[in-house]
């Protein structure tokens, strides 16, 4: 049987190529692909930013329906549907992963089983270990700060102060749940923060970005022994912080990327859990849809970020 699959040629030039379908191993299923999110870590390879081999194959954020199963697997059949993790060749319309990577999607459409970068926020808001009643910080309102905003909403802060410079994705966070709103253009964040908490400051603050100044403001609206995370991807050159202030101020420096296997599989199985049982929905997030030969402007405009996009998918026809 042959498949079509996308080949990063160059940048800005993937080709829609047709293989053979992979075969499966005893430990891992065949996924009839639904759809494959793209990752903001994958702009540069686009780009041509980052240093990989051409052709190149992208694609990590998967949900689809088994196809088939290895010869080990007992934990799912053929028909069930699944949210993914996969480590390439994403963007194609079968692949093959190992059936531990999988998990459940009930009955939450497929589009919307984003079990990956789910697991990304999960883990950040986990390892940040808030409070009830904390006052939270989150720069940045793109996908990945809405994920941390709706799973920070479920920890019951008192303060959830958003910023971001872009006025519909400050309209969208407030819509979310954000008790206050900042675009940081035209006002500084560091005196709301200032005047919501007392003068304290947040107790935890995320920055989910992966730029160099909401980086630094971190520091600027984080209480002394308060928790700064890092949730944004920071590739392309140096960053700076003020370390000798953060030192000072005891800041506690959350370092929210995960490589273990196992810490991104737990935040999977939480993430498709609150999603499953309907505590958690993804229908706001994902803006944009685009046929597997359409992959170019689904990187394209995951770049240019017109008004009102979040997200980027490819979806698969059946």
């Amino acid at each position: 049987m042959i498949m079509k699959i996308a080949a990063l040629r160059a940048p800005h030039e993937f080709e829609i190529l047709e293989t053979g379908i992979p075969e499966i191993g005893s430990d891992e299923v065949l996924l009839h692909v639904a759809a494959c999110g793209v990752c903001t870590s994958e702009l540069d390879q686009w780009e041509g930013k980052a240093n990989i081999n051409y052709p190149h194959y992208p694609g990590h954020e998967v949900s689809g329906t088994v196809e088939g199963v290895g010869t080990k697997v007992q934990s799912f059949q053929p028909g069930d549907k699944v949210g993914a993790w996969v480590t390439s060749r994403g963007f194609a319309e079968y692949v093959v992963v190992k059936a531990e990577y999988c998990f459940p999607a009930g009955d939450v459409p497929l589009d919307l089983a984003l079990a990956e970068p789910l697991a990304c926020a999960v883990n950040a808001v986990e390892l940040a270990d808030l409070s009830l009643a904390d006052d939270v910080v989150i720069i940045g309102a793109g996908f990945m700060g809405n994920l941390v905003q709706k799973l920070v909403q479920l920890q019951g802060p008192r303060h959830l102060i958003v910023a971001d410079t872009r006025p519909d994705a400050l309209a969208r966070a407030k819509r979310m749940g954000a008790t206050r709103v900042v675009d940081v253009r035209t006002e500084s964040l560091a005196e709301v923060v200032k005047e919501m908490t007392g003068g304290q400051g947040a107790d935890a603050s995320f920055e989910a970005t992966g730029a160099q100044r909401p980086l630094t403001l971190l520091g600027d609206v984080t209480r002394m022994s308060g928790k700064v995370v890092i949730v944004g991807y920071h590739q392309g050159g140096m960053r700076e912080i003020p370390l000798a202030y953060w030192n000072w101020m005891a800041f506690q420096i959350i370092n929210a990327h995960f490589r273990e296997i196992s810490t991104i599989l737990r935040g999977m199985r939480i993430g498709m859990r609150l999603l499953t049982s309907g505590r958690l929905t993804l229908d706001d997030l994902v803006t944009h849809r685009f046929p597997l030969n359409e992959i170019n402007q689904a990187f394209l405009t995951a770049v240019e970020k017109p008004e009102g996009f979040i997200k980027s998918t490819v979806v698969m026809e059946r």
